[in-house]
């Protein structure tokens, strides 16, 4: 290798930077956390830089004494020449140097940092490829939670007793990895800090002690993986089992974790795996073995998910448990078909509702629905959408009002079907659009042609 990763303690000790300008500038703002000194030499300095507690600036050319008594310097002009020089009088004196942009001039690089202090990670391409390095890291900040951070602070609070209690290398070793990787760190991941440390503490006095399971419902969205939250993918990461539904994507269930068992508990008109009040009862009985559960639905869990009846079971129980929203089906699909769900021109307001008529009764209040100014979004409307276009009309629905049918919305089989309250039944028999698919009624459907931007 050609840089050996270290991390260096600057705090109350003097850094030189040499240059004033925007380089220079991004370079101080990054030190000034680490608590060192800092002395900012350059003929000219931004406003920005002298206004800068943390730095004392010296508007003039760099001098050789600017050298002493520091530990790294910092050189960020633009010439070349100039940078050389201070590189090699620098490293004369057995000092760090970065010359900023110049690998060949440094014997110390900075590298792309992901900052959960305390837990820090540093990530270089040794100056070959800066953007490279920069993007792995975006792909690490998206995949690591800031509350990485209090999870390292609350493992500082019981460190030497962990070591003082467990003798062996690897019974300590055995502890935190369960500690640190089950329910006592998604107490922490969930802001639930007390209750964690509380955990810890029973662990760290009974480290036999099972803890109780927890159940994660999880939205997983309206199709595309990319539309995944980072909290839902880290628990889907982290579940022992996972139920999950028939709206939920091959391309998602691939993220759960491999060794996770899996339990299919989705529902088709006239078909359910599981009946709901199952479904219910086997959320509690997983989770008071033990098991970590996830339960894992299409869309967003309170919006028709009936994610309000699986949690309020778990209450009774005193079962611990997590809700993750999901993009819901309204919103993702509307998105990917360019139909804004509200514009000023054309509708103030949304209405989401479920076009699952029980019993094929139409018991929707229809006159509420009617408005010209007003976004009517049927989910799960496909088998009676010859009844909503039918009661929208009778009760006062132009049959000219725009209507669309987004057939798997947000992924690669996305088809919109668009036509008129009158023609649209029609269209359906034609066109025989499959399940699963959203509805939407309203003036804003014009503005499909117009706005569509993902093409399949």
């Amino acid at each position: 290798m050609d840089y050996f990763p270290l991390f260096h303690r600057l705090k109350d000790t003097n850094v030189l930077i040499v240059g004033g300008g925007a380089i220079a500038s991004r370079k101080i703002s990054l030190l000034e956390r680490s608590g060192a000194r800092l002395k900012v030499v350059g003929k000219e300095i931004l406003p920005a830089v002298k206004t800068k507690p943390s730095c004392e600036c010296h508007e003039r050319e760099f001098q050789d004494e600017d050298l002493n008594d520091c530990v790294l310097v910092v050189v960020a002009t633009d010439d070349h020449s100039l940078n050389a020089s201070i590189s090699d009088k620098a490293k004369a004196r057995g000092l760090l140097v970065n010359v900023v942009d110049s690998p060949d001039l440094c014997n110390c690089i900075f590298p792309s940092i992901v900052d959960r202090n305390p837990l820090l990670i540093a990530i270089t391409s040794s100056g070959q490829a800066p953007v490279l390095a920069r993007t792995i890291r975006a792909k690490l900040e998206s995949t690591i939670p800031a509350s990485y951070g209090r999870l390292a602070q609350l493992a500082s609070k019981f460190r030497a007793r962990v070591k003082a209690k467990f003798k062996r290398m690897d019974d300590r070793l055995y502890f935190w990895e369960k500690a640190l990787n089950g329910v006592i760190a998604e107490q922490v991941f969930a802001g639930r800090d007390e209750k964690a440390e509380a955990l810890m503490e029973a662990e760290l006095n009974n480290p036999d002690l099972r803890n109780s399971g927890e159940v994660y419902l999880v939205g997983a969205g309206p199709g595309d993986p990319d539309l995944l939250t980072f909290k839902a993918l880290r628990l889907m990461q982290r579940t022992d089992v996972v139920l999950y539904d028939a709206l939920v994507s091959d391309e998602i269930m691939d993220m759960v974790r491999r060794d996770a068992e899996r339990i299919y508990v989705g529902k088709r008109k006239a078909n359910h795996a599981l009946p709901q009040g199952e479904i219910n009862q086997l959320l509690v009985d997983l989770a008071l073995q033990g098991k970590r559960v996830l339960r894992l639905k299409g869309g967003d869990p309170f919006i028709f998910g009936r994610g309000g009846e699986e949690i309020d079971l778990l209450a009774q129980h005193n079962i611990s448990f997590q809700v993750v929203p999901g993009i819901t089906a309204a919103s993702g699909c509307a998105s990917y078909s360019g139909i804004p769900l509200t514009h000023r021109d054309y509708a103030q307001s949304v209405r989401f509702v479920t076009g699952h008529l029980k019993d094929g009764s139409s018991n929707l209040p229809w006159k509420q629905l009617v408005s010209s100014t007003e976004t009517l979004v049927f989910y799960m409307g496909l088998s009676g959408i010859n009844t909503i276009c039918e009661q929208l009309i009778k009760h006062g629905s132009s049959p000219d009002m725009p209507i669309a049918l987004i057939q798997k919305g947000t992924t690669p089989e996305q088809r919109v079907i668009v036509g008129t309250l009158a023609t649209m039944p029609e269209i359906v028999l034609r066109e025989k659009p499959e399940a699963p698919t959203l509805t939407i009624v309203g003036h804003v459907v014009a503005l499909h042609d117009h706005l569509k931007w993902f093409h399949v």
